[in-house]
């Protein structure tokens, strides 16, 4: 039996403690706050539950990827509830284009609306059900390095796209949802998008009562099978003997913990950071992490609504103020919103939300200069800046749902410097590092570092979102279980 000690209790690192507490393994998760789950936090403000960066997700119907992920991990039994058949509206210079659920209707709906696009459509689709099928594939126990390399890893989503289709609003549209990602034409990997626009076209849920209950779920299931998830236990550095990380000191000294084996769910950078003093790795390899482009953070307007008086919408808004989505610049604070998310939270009951949030791309630039500051004691030109920016965001989110005006009770905004607050990310950014197809060898990471004991996970290392990083928890998972076998 190992003795593993998983740091941070996002995501990844809960599922990765979760399968090797299901083995029999003695497992410690240490999370640095109050609050476990990461990105999967929850919060409440007059008694409704707030997200932090769980909205919705995709491919949870019987025999689809996260379904099959989610039952591993034995998380079906939440309270999922599925998104209409339109699950997205996307709005490019105020006219509205449909999303639908399922491949067949995707393709009918978008046919519909660009028939002189039905060829490119359909060799689309056909990508996306290959995506879809290979990450079926994924799942299963494999060469993990010829994952991370094949074709479509390296290949442009943007080139992809201006070769397929010709019409360039069609463009807009397939990319409309994607404030799930970074449009960056330069980086951005095909397989990223593809991947990520296949999972929500195959089936699209959102979660009544929050995302914190999947992260409580796992930790819930990992004390009952024996292992240990404390909160308030920041790991300030890692102490080495023969090549190899023997015990982590928490909280600078107040408790030193052994390992045989340590998992990072944290930023690959902030992981490496640790290691300093020990020997254990190479300068060029710390600076190659550290060196490593995020990519930018949101701006959260949460709204709490008045009881009974917004009409609960089962789908997505995305708005976009012009056409030419690859090329919009992120730059709220400056008096121009030009893209948004409007999601709404599911009521426990009855026909109305309570909880509407409205999301921007916001870049680390527009916030570094209150980095260093406290939460709640950043200064009033911090919280004017905030203020302004909700009302940007709140003013476009009435033109789509007008019964918002009047009826909100409470607002409550959060920033990157928010989000790298509270998660420990840098710059706190949405979906960790840049990956870029270009630069695969630099940009993708595996789970194994050079510390033969030292294993990643998380958003950071190849995929982000609940579906990405549930997949990159059982890469991690095969990698330790590997090094466990092979010491046996």
């Amino acid at each position: 039996m190992a003795k593993i000690v998983v740091i941070g209790s996002g995501l990844g690192g809960l599922q990765c403690a979760y399968l090797l507490t299901k083995d029999r393994h003695d497992v410690t998760v240490l999370e640095q706050g109050a609050l476990i789950g990461g990105c999967l936090q929850t919060f409440t403000r007059r008694g409704v539950h707030l997200d932090t960066g769980f909205h919705y997700v995709g491919g949870l119907d019987e025999g689809q990827p996260l379904q099959l992920l989610f039952s591993k991990f034995n998380l079906m039994d939440l309270p999922w509830r599925k998104m209409d058949n339109i699950f997205d509206e996307v709005y490019i210079a105020g006219k509205c284009y449909h999303i639908a659920q399922g491949y067949d209707n995707f393709q009918r709906t978008l046919t519909e609306a660009f028939p002189h696009e039905a060829e490119g459509i359909e060799k689309y689709v056909s990508l996306l059900r290959s995506v879809g099928d290979n990450t079926l594939n994924s799942l299963q126990p494999r060469d993990v390095d010829a994952f991370y390399t094949q074709s479509l890893f390296s290949q442009s989503a943007y080139k992809y796209l201006c070769d397929t289709i010709n019409d360039e609003r069609l463009r807009d549209v397939l990319s409309g949802t994607a404030l799930k990602m970074e449009l960056a034409p330069d980086t951005l990997p095909l397989y990223t998008f593809a991947q990520i626009s296949s999972t929500f076209v195959q089936s699209a849920y959102r979660l009544v009562g929050g995302g914190m209950q999947i992260a409580e779920h796992l930790a819930d299931d990992i004390q009952a099978m024996g292992g240990r998830v404390l909160r308030n236990s920041r790991v300030t550095s890692l102490s080495a003997e023969d090549g190899k990380i023997v015990s982590l000191v928490v909280n600078d000294g107040e408790n030193i913990i052994p390992a045989d084996i340590v998992i990072s769910n944290a930023h690959p950078a902030t992981t490496i950071n640790l290691l300093e003093g020990t020997g254990l790795i190479r300068k060029i390899y710390s600076k190659r992490i550290n060196a490593l482009q995020n990519t930018y953070g949101m701006f959260t307007c949460h709204l709490v609504l008045k009881e009974n008086t917004v009409p609960y919408l089962n789908k997505n808004i995305y708005a976009y103020s012009q056409g030419g989505l690859w090329s919009l610049p992120q730059s709220p604070s400056t008096g121009c919103v030009r893209k948004i998310l409007i999601s709404q939270q599911p009521p426990l009951q009855g026909e109305y939300t309570r909880n509407i949030d409205i999301l921007t791309p916001m870049n680390w630039e527009e916030v570094q200069h209150w980095f260093g500051t406290n939460i709640a004691h950043r200064g009033n030109d911090y919280e004017d800046m905030k203020s302004q920016v909700c009302s940007l965001l709140i003013s476009l989110a009435e033109k789509y749902i007008p019964s918002i005006k009047g009826n909100i009770e409470f607002i409550y905004s959060s920033t990157p410097l928010t989000y790298s607050s509270y998660t420990s990310t840098p710059q706190g950014s949405a979906y960790g590092v840049r990956k870029n197809y270009k630069e695969l060898m630099y940009t993708v990471l595996t789970p194994k570092t050079p510390v033969p004991n030292l294993f990643l996970t998380g958003q950071s290392l190849n995929l982000h979102g609940i579906l990405g990083v549930s997949m990159t928890s059982i890469f991690t998972y095969n990698a330790v279980s590997e090094l466990i076998n092979n010491q046996q």
